[in-house]
């Protein structure tokens, strides 16, 4: 997660939509060498003088419409299969034309700093980068901004995978895409839009947050924050500037150096703001057609996990809201193993956010990556981005491809009291659990109804897992990797690890039994 530097008030002027436009002008997103998605009809909007007539054509296909009284038009094109290059052009009273435009699947991916991270910085990258002669690929980066208000276009400009353009790649974008290249055969347009360090709240939209219950003084906290600001900060900086100049010229008239002047930093002005980030780097984006998301983030919640539980679906929901096309999948990377590993069960933020992550597969077409064995203690920003590309890939081979794999690790299902142990029951076994070194299962915690938990004894059963101790001879919970970053070893014979869990959290009651 990388540091803010400052931020001011005077960069983010909102310029209105409406206005002049003596040409035909189109979002940043629209341009050469970008990929439009396959098999649905194709939104192309644009601005251009009231009452203009606009015609959109491309490989065979065509749409018509006339701009509003704001200079606001769109149309749909037809449905496309996958293929390419071609030319599209919009034609109005001037004429616009993108070359090199392929068909494919596009998928936003979004977060923060893990998603933000770069092919140049990813393992092996001297390699990856050699290797990278993928021209089906593509990936347009959103510039970081941040708006107060929905902005109705972006920066950016789609590039074409080559080995001497993937380096400033998102790493997880670019290796999720290689993924899905390599076996649909098919143009893979990447749209990337991240920023490290921020917030959940920072990709959310007003409207869902202010009329949630849970997630509303989010926004109410922001308000107050920002009416603050407006009442005192003006005349504080004043007296501040009028100091400066005093000090500055008296310095001045002594051949001394002096400060620079005072600075207004404005407190919305924050990559953590709730919804600064949607109203500058998602909302320009809709409705351009899409096939889905992947998501990497989380790190910045993790003091609050339990409010994450209702956060992070909201925001789900309220972008397949916003697009209009539907549940459209949602694969995310639950947050990888990070910090000192402990030597004896204890309690953990990190944990619990993963937890709140685990609990978003109720939604429907989520899918989530699990990372535990992923990361390193030291870095928050672990260099293997290629399996978490690949298993955001088994998941969309799953959800959206409609491909029978294993696409996931095993996940909590429940747990059965069978007198001095628990039985613990999994979902996606994977043709059977295994420990990924071959020794004892390691991870496992027991605990009785005091929930004092100890190192417990774990053995495979066929697709569950028994746990005991001779310590805790009336067990009531158990607690697996549940820590910053756990030593564990649980997986199926796909190895794909297991995602941590806990039966006294808010999944403790999912088929437990006496």
């Amino acid at each position: 997660m990388k540091k803010q530097g400052r931020a001011f008030f005077f960069l983010f002027v909102l310029l209105p939509a409406s206005g002049v436009f003596a040409d035909v002008k189109m979002p940043a997103i629209f341009a050469d060498n970008m990929v439009l998605q396959r098999n649905m009809d194709i939104p192309v909007w644009g601005w251009a003088d009231p009452g203009e007539q606009i015609t959109v054509k491309l490989n065979q296909r065509q749409a018509a419409a006339a701009a509003n009284s704001q200079g606001q038009w769109k149309v749909l094109l037809p449905p496309a299969a996958a293929g390419g290059p071609f030319e599209m052009t919009m034609a109005g009273k001037n004429a616009v034309v993108f070359k090199n435009v392929m068909i494919g699947d596009v998928w936003i991916c979004s977060g923060q700093s893990n998603m933000e991270m770069n092919v140049r910085n990813s393992k092996d990258a001297a390699a990856e980068m050699a290797q990278a002669g993928h021209s089906n690929i593509r990936m347009f980066s959103v510039l970081r901004e941040m708006s107060w208000e929905p902005k109705t276009d972006c920066h950016g400009a789609w590039i074409v995978c080559a080995p001497n353009t993937v380096a400033a790649f998102s790493a997880v974008g670019y290796f999720f895409a290689r993924e899905l290249e390599r076996k649909l055969h098919i143009p893979i347009g990447m749209i990337h839009s991240s920023w490290g360090g921020s917030s959940a709240e920072a990709w959310s939209i007003r409207e869902k947050l202010s009329s949630n219950p849970a997630l509303k003084p989010i926004i109410s906290h922001f308000d107050k924050t920002a009416a603050d600001f407006g009442k005192t900060t003006f005349e504080q900086y004043g007296q501040a500037y009028r100091d400066w100049l005093v000090a500055a010229e008296k310095s001045k008239a002594a051949g001394q150096p002096f400060a620079p002047p005072p600075m207004v930093v404005d407190p919305r002005v924050h990559h953590t703001r709730p919804t600064v980030l949607y109203n500058a780097m998602i909302a320009p984006l809709i409705p351009y057609a899409i096939t889905g998301v992947i998501w990497y983030q989380g790190e910045t919640n993790v003091f609050n996990a339990a409010l994450y539980q209702t956060l992070f679906p909201t925001l789900i929901e309220s972008w397949r809201e916003q697009w209009r096309q539907g549940a459209f999948p949602f694969l995310f990377v639950q947050l990888a193993n990070y910090k000192a590993q402990k030597s004896d069960p204890t309690e953990s933020n990190w944990a619990e956010l993963r937890e709140a992550q685990m609990m978003t597969l109720s939604l429907p077409k989520t899918g989530m990556a699990v990372a535990i064995d992923l990361g390193e203690a030291n870095d928050v920003h672990p260099k293997n981005k290629q399996d978490v590309g690949k298993r955001l890939a088994l998941a969309a081979f799953s959800i959206q491809y409609g491909q029978t794999i294993d696409c996931s690790g095993p996940i909590y299902d429940g747990a059965l009291v069978e007198g001095d142990s628990i039985r613990i029951k999994f979902k996606h076994a994977g043709g059977g659990l295994i420990s990924r070194d071959g020794g004892p299962l390691k991870g496992f915690a027991i605990a009785d109804e005091d929930k004092k938990f100890l190192w417990a004894d774990a053995k495979i059963d066929q697709d569950t897992v028994v746990v005991s101790s001779g310590q805790v001879p009336k067990p009531a919970f158990v607690r697996y990797a549940w820590a910053d970053n756990p030593v564990c070893n649980l997986c199926n014979k796909a190895g794909l690890p297991a995602s941590p869990f806990r039966t006294d959290g808010p999944l403790g009651d999912n088929g437990i039994k006496p």
